[in-house]
């Protein structure tokens, strides 16, 4: 059987989708490690983030790539929403680019077509600056764009209404490419930059998910000029980075911008035939964000089937040492109430107020019985609480920590398994988190060595060549692997 690169492309996307939809949400959705299903941030089409300093050119460089003018641009700040522009699918490639339709941030936050749902929790001020655009344009045939408010010095979240920073994280982390502008006029960067660049982005995405732009390049009046901005721009980036190779800068500018200012007529512009063809890998890197999405889908699954297999090993340990504690308490009791039974028995006989011996028996019986009764009613509810409050207190204790990937994976669901212990009191079924693991474990030790193999004969292979006998479905095996551990 022949299937082309595109197809196959999306039939492993959908089957990705497939397997966490199936076997990671369940558990997820079961033990609160998700508000939400986990595919509704994977389930759409792919994302590129534009984010930057106000006046950085982020509308401009859209209204390139899209080919008109879809953006509001301007020098002082233009726009003050995160807007979703998507294709409209129902327009012809052939006929004029232009907007079709706007929709506010409520039909975006609750249309079950869009992966946006988790948004809801910024509030009804973020609601208000959010947004829809579809657009005809071939540019957007495989991806959608995601424009946002230029960050500023002095702004505050009071001024904003919302919390920007945590908006700026939830999107970087649905995204398969960020764009990060900049503009030679604020080579350096103001706060809100910084504390993404230093704080946000890191702990939601991955490096290489993130491509740093210098933008409006046409405004340098030189290529003197130029070389200042971007030894500027790379030694800020360094520092704020903590990073001690110089990050990759892409140069770009928008020839349709150039046009209408006058530019052309005051500046030494010859520099910019040069740089041609970095304008058009920025482009091209850009529209490789369906092939980022396999590759960060392989990374989604990889990543939440570690800390979920992690998750589930927390609460297996609580549960094994609980019925350990239980175990031991109980014997306790019953050595208690054996030494309590004697010596009512030994008292009675001593004191010659009963006689006889089978009455002895009964009464020495029924002494140990009501002591195991009360020792497990009271003592043994006691010391149960007792466990569990050690048990929270002393929560790193649940998990081996034997090497830096398992440290990291702790730090990420630590909070997650002392919310989950505390809702439940540790009241849960072992036998259930038992089954739960073996299966997130199948999908993490097999199911992501399998996708990470397709992906690398994929990358081997030119876009036109057909591939021939692609390998089974994921899915249907990994199913069966669960039923046949279970």
């Amino acid at each position: 059987m022949q299937i082309y690169r595109e197809n196959y492309i999306n039939a492993l996307r959908s089957e990705l989708q497939e397997m966490v939809r199936d076997l990671l949400t369940p558990v997820a959705l079961r033990y609160s490690y998700s508000e939400t299903p986990l595919e509704t941030s994977i389930k759409w089409r792919p994302l590129v983030l534009v984010m930057g300093n106000y006046s950085s050119g982020k509308s401009a460089l859209i209204n390139e790539f899209l080919g008109a003018d879809i953006q509001a641009t301007g020098q002082a700040p233009t726009d003050d929403s995160f807007t979703v522009i998507t294709m409209d699918e129902k327009q012809s490639d052939d006929g004029p680019i232009r907007v079709t339709e706007e929709r506010d941030g409520k039909y975006l936050l609750n249309d079950p077509e869009f992966p946006f749902e988790s948004l809801k929790k910024h509030g009804q001020r973020f609601s208000a600056h959010f947004r829809l655009k579809r657009v005809a344009s071939p540019f957007l045939n495989t991806l959608a764009l995601i424009d946002t408010p230029g960050m500023l010095d002095s702004i505050t979240e009071r001024d904003r209404g919302y919390n920007y920073q945590e908006v700026i994280g939830d999107l970087a982390h649905m995204a398969d490419l960020i764009l990060v502008l900049f503009d030679p006029h604020k080579a350096g960067t103001v706060r809100e930059t910084h504390t993404s660049l230093r704080e946000t982005l890191p702990s939601r995405t991955f490096e290489d998910r993130i491509l740093f732009v210098l933008n409006r390049i046409d405004e340098c009046g030189s290529l003197n000029d130029l070389l200042r901005v971007y030894g500027t721009l790379c030694w800020n980036l360094s520092q704020i980075t903590g990073r001690k190779d110089i990050p990759m800068i892409h140069l770009t500018y928008s020839p349709r911008a150039l046009m209408a200012s006058q530019n052309l007529q005051s500046h030494d512009l010859g520099f910019l035939k040069y740089l041609e063809n970095q304008r058009e890998d920025l482009k091209k890197a850009v529209l490789e964000a369906p092939r980022y999405r396999l590759d960060n889908l392989a990374t989604f699954v990889e990543t939440h089937s570690e800390r979920l297999s992690h998750f589930l090993e927390a609460l297996f340990s609580y549960r094994r040492q609980f019925r350990r504690a239980t175990l031991r308490h109980t014997l306790i009791g019953v050595f208690i109430s054996m030494i309590g039974a004697a010596a009512v028995v030994s008292l009675l006989a001593a004191n010659g107020m009963v006689a006889d011996s089978s009455l002895l028996v009964l009464i020495g019986a029924g002494s140990a019985t009501t002591l195991m009764i009360l020792w497990l009613a009271v003592m043994v509810k006691l010391l149960r609480n007792r466990f569990h409050r050690r048990a929270l207190k002393n929560i790193d204790a649940l998990t081996q920590k034997d090497n830096q990937s398992r440290r990291d994976t702790w730090q990420a669901i630590r909070e997650l398994v002392l919310k989950y212990l505390e809702k439940t009191s540790g009241r849960f079924s072992t036998r259930e988190v038992k089954q739960d693991l073996e299966t997130v474990r199948v999908v993490f030790e097999r199911g992501s060595k399998e996708i990470r193999e397709a992906l690398n004969e994929l990358a081997a292979l030119r876009p036109d060549v057909p591939i021939i006998d692609p390998p089974g479905p994921f899915l249907a095996t990994l199913t069966a692997e669960k039923k046949k551990d279970a």
